[in-house]
Parts: structure tokens; sequence; C-alpha cells
């Protein structure tokens, strides 16, 4: 079976799961058998999805959360990927910083929501400082692991043949930091949207967070299910671009 026909059944027998699973779960609802108020019909919450489109209202909320994902995003890649390029190339930094990153990491950063809307206040400022500093962390450690891993002998090897130290970093150093971002990529954008969602949940006035909470207060369990799965379908979107550019930027490396 060649590849594409693997990848054809597999994405088949998933599509087939999906579906068994979601028409048990409607007769379930409709014979009682599973509680609505708890979980309702698929076809409820595809009725509520529907309603928050039509209405226009979502729109604002949708890109209010987008705009503080994407913004801690790019900023986290940017401070992450330059802490790490240089606490790994100059020790006595890599001395200052790693340590306080480590415990960054082991504390769930998520409970820096509360302090950042009172730093920032509940408008954006809040939202793109706590997507930051989740996506920071990781990147940073992606980084620093990505070039304290590079080979000693393919840098010498680099040197050796004359090559200078801007050789050294795009011939050796940058190949070895993409692969090792590249696959972080996915988890730093779940990491944002989590920082985003979660900073509208605790305090805000629009975004998806702010819905699901306002669902959350009213047990609004279609609504609650509806807006996590347009979170879901933003970040299903971005890891497949992720994916792609993955793809692009790595082409040098065996299948």
């Amino acid at each position: 079976m060649s590849a594409s026909d693997r990848g054809l059944s597999v994405a088949l027998r998933r599509t087939l799961g999906l579906a068994l699973l979601l028409a048990f779960w409607e007769w379930g609802a409709r014979a009682g058998v599973i509680d609505p108020f708890y979980a309702p019909a698929p076809s409820t919450v595809a009725g509520t999805l529907f309603a928050l489109f039509q209405g226009g209202t979502l729109y604002p909320h949708i890109a209010a959360t987008f705009s503080a994902a994407l913004l801690g995003l790019g900023a986290g890649l940017l401070i992450g990927g330059l802490l790490g390029f240089t606490a790994a190339l100059i020790r006595p930094l890599a001395d200052l910083l790693e340590p306080f990153m480590m415990l960054l990491n082991a504390v769930p950063r998520v409970i820096l929501a509360p302090l950042f809307v009172i730093w920032f206040g509940i408008d954006l400022g809040s939202k793109v400082a706590l997507s930051l500093v989740l996506v920071a962390v990781l990147v940073f450690f992606a980084v620093y692991n990505g070039i304290r891993d590079v080979d000693r002998r393919l840098v010498e090897r680099v040197l050796t043949l004359g090559g200078g130290r801007l050789a050294v970093l795009r011939e050796v150093y940058l190949p070895s930091v993409t692969a090792w971002v590249m696959g972080s990529l996915r988890v730093a954008v779940g990491f944002a949207f989590t920082g985003a969602v979660v900073g509208e949940f605790v305090a805000s006035s629009r975004g998806l967070g702010y819905l699901l909470s306002f669902a959350q207060s009213t047990y609004n369990a279609a609504q609650t299910l509806a807006l996590i799965l347009i979170v879901m379908a933003f970040v299903l979107l971005l890891f497949w671009l992720g994916g792609w550019l993955e793809r692009r930027l790595l082409r040098w490396r065996h299948p």
C-alpha cells in the first residue's frame, strides 16, 4: 500500500469513527440516555453555532481572541528565540537565564493571568502578555537546546574550511534551531490560544474566553461546546499552516 493510500485509509477510519460517535451522541440525547442539559445533541450544538455566526456579534470576539493569540505567538517566538540564542552562545547569560526559565516552566503560567490583568488591564495587553509568556518559555528551550545540541565537529569543520562565524551561524546553527523551533511550533500555537482564552476568561469585555465565561455562568452547555469548537477550528487551521511551513523550511531533512 502506497503512502497516499495509507493516508486515505487512516482519514476514512477517523471520519467513520467520528460519524459513529456523533450518531450515538445524537441518539442518546434524543432517547434520554444522555442528559441534554450536560451534553446537548450535536444537532443542538450545530444550531447554536449557526445562530452565533448568523447574528454577526461573534466576529468581534473572534477578532479579539485571534489578535491576542497571534500577537502573543509572534512576540513569544521573537523574545524566546533571541533569549535562547544568546543564552546558548554566552555562558554567563545562560547561568542567569536557565534557572529562571526552568522555574517559570515548572510553575503553571496561567496563574499569572490575574497579575497581568492588574498590570495591563482587561483589554488586549494582558491577553498578549499571557500568551507571550507561555510561548516564550517553550521557544527559549527549543532554541537553547537546538544550539547546544549542535555537533561541535561540524562547527570545527566549517571553520577549518575557511568559513567565518557568519557561515557557522548560517550553515550549522540556523538549520538546527529551525528544526527544533518548527518541532515546537504546533505546541506554541496551542499555548498562544490558551493564553488568550484564559486571559479573557479571567477578566475581559470581549473575546471567545469572555463568551465562554458567560455561557458557563448561565449553564449554557450548547453555547459552551459551540465556542470550544470554534477555538478548535482555528487551532487546527494554524496547525495545518504550521505543518505546511515546516515541510517548506525543512525540505533538506530526510523523510
